[in-house]
């Protein structure tokens, strides 16, 4: 659909073998049948003894290897990288009611300091609900492009249980100290890979100045959302629970539900479901995040393409895929730009930008607006926007909390945005803000605020007409990120 308007619009394709389309490379791994872990001869059962993580790397052989107790977790006992390497290593966590074993579990420094290890055990199945189990059983979808070349380098990840750590360590944890051996492991970790394609929409309206065309201002949203759930649920309850426990859905921590909330969820429901019969609902249709996106760049697009005096500069449009389930196309993309990746001067993301009103969100309203990441590359870019919002009749009331440097939130990391300006491509984020309906079946198209969309939609118009026109590129005045190092807020 979005490749037919953009090409009714009279855009020009910018994608593969010139189409409008660009194929991003995800495939869906999940644990081969094949996959076993045993000492002789007792083979612990996956899911049940043993649940693996990291689909992505778990691919070093272990077989054969020396399985030794690594101590507890932030103990000073704890055993070494060096002390580990080449070992299976058994690690297990503390215990208590103020300490969920969860926290203490953080994956990536584990496999950067066991790095040689050639498996690492962490004794905390029983701490993980159904749910949890039931998640990493399905495929998990990755881009193949951002896999490492050499998936042997870093060790097997596993969790087990008490159960499963007494069978691998030959006796139980408290009779060990750190360094103690245990049995020798044998078999594999296998994933299992099915192609999962998918297609980001590039599009380009060319500038009009010879000199400046082969520079663009890029503008985009994400077409993807999260999906389905195999059980449907009554919208009216997730809009009556969220609207009493959880104004920003999943966005809010969970809290325990009191007598009096209970007594209103009912009243609630009860009073909707005299209105109109129960509407059970299981696909999430992502109106807000990101149809509003999505909808707002094809305006734009469509608006350009119709203006008489086109911009100086070329105008870059790409609906990327895959952004819910970790940036794939706008990774992708990125990766594989196709234009000059020097050649794009700014990037203006729309991601949620149909909400904010003051019921969804405390400060929001009409004129409210959240912006994030338009100084953190370029001083002029932040200041331009500035303008450009000054000079409407009905300036927008930006709100920068969620861009403050180590914000919990992580907005800056969390949309597309981010895969350009890790490139030191200068961006600018703009949303409404999050709201009960965020990741929930209730997403849908009457609870958008038509007006509210369109107003954004025509000031970031009028913001990619400034940048475009410029007679110079915005300028980068603040350090460039390290493109493949992790992002920070």
């Amino acid at each position: 659909y979005i490749a037919s308007e953009v090409k009714r619009f009279g855009l020009q394709p910018a994608g593969d073998s010139g189409g409008f389309f660009q194929n991003v490379p995800l495939v869906k791994r999940q644990l081969d049948a094949s996959a076993s872990l045993a000492v002789d001869g007792a083979a612990l059962r996956p899911w049940d003894d043993f649940v693996p993580r990291d689909p992505v790397v778990a691919t070093r052989s272990f077989d054969g290897a020396q399985v030794v107790y690594a101590g507890v977790l932030g103990d000073s006992t704890q055993l070494t990288g060096e002390q580990a390497a080449g070992k299976f290593i058994v690690l297990g966590v503390r215990r208590g009611p103020n300490l969920p074993p969860t926290a203490q579990m953080n994956r990536g420094a584990l496999l950067a300091k066991y790095r040689g290890a050639a498996g690492i055990a962490v004794v905390a199945l029983e701490t993980f609900p159904p749910q949890a189990i039931n998640f990493f059983r399905q495929p998990q979808t990755i881009l193949k492009d951002g896999m490492p070349s050499d998936t042997t380098t870093l060790p097997v990840y596993v969790y087990v249980n008490a159960s499963g750590a007494r069978t691998l360590l030959g006796a139980a944890m408290d009779s060990v100290r750190p360094g103690t051996p245990g049995k020798t492991v044998h078999g594999s970790v296998v994933f299992s890979e099915t192609p999962a394609p998918a297609r980001n929409v590039v599009a380009i309206l060319p500038g009009r100045d010879p000199t400046l065309r082969g520079e663009y201002v890029a503008i985009g949203a994400h077409n993807d959302h999260v999906g389905f759930d195999h059980d449907a649920v009554d919208h009216d309850s997730i809009r009556a629970y969220n609207d009493a426990v959880r104004k920003l859905a999943q966005a809010s921590p969970t809290q325990r539900v009191t007598p009096d909330q209970v007594q209103q969820i009912h009243v609630n429901v009860d009073s909707l479901h005299r209105l109109h019969p129960v509407r059970r609902d299981s696909i999430y249709n992502g109106a807000d995040d990101d149809g509003s996106g999505t909808t707002a760049v094809l305006e734009i697009a469509q608006a350009f393409a119709g203006a008489k005096v086109k911009p100086k500069r070329s105008l870059l449009f790409v609906f990327h895929t895959g952004e819910e389930l970790g940036l794939f196309g706008s990774q992708y993309y990125t990766d594989h730009p196709t234009v000059p990746r020097d050649s794009i001067v700014a990037q203006l993301n729309m991601d949620m930008v149909g909400r904010g009103r003051s019921d969804d969100e405390n400060g929001g309203g009409p004129g409210y607006l959240q912006l994030i990441g338009t100084r953190r590359l370029s001083t002029e870019l932040g200041d331009l926007i500035e303008t450009v919002n000054k000079a409407r009749k009905q300036p927008f009331t930006f709100d920068y909390q969620y861009d403050a440097s180590g914000h919990p939130e992580q907005y800056y990391c969390r949309s597309d945005h981010y895969m350009y300006a890790r490139y030191g491509i200068p961006i600018a984020f703009f949303t409404t803000g999050n709201h009960r309906d965020y990741h929930q079946v209730t997403d849908e198209p009457e609870y958008i605020d038509y007006d509210k969309l369109a107003h954004v939609a025509q000031f970031v118009y009028d913001v990619a007409s400034a940048v475009a026109n410029l007679d110079h590129r915005v300028v980068v005045d603040k350090p460039k990120p390290d493109p493949h190092g992790n992002c920070v807020q």
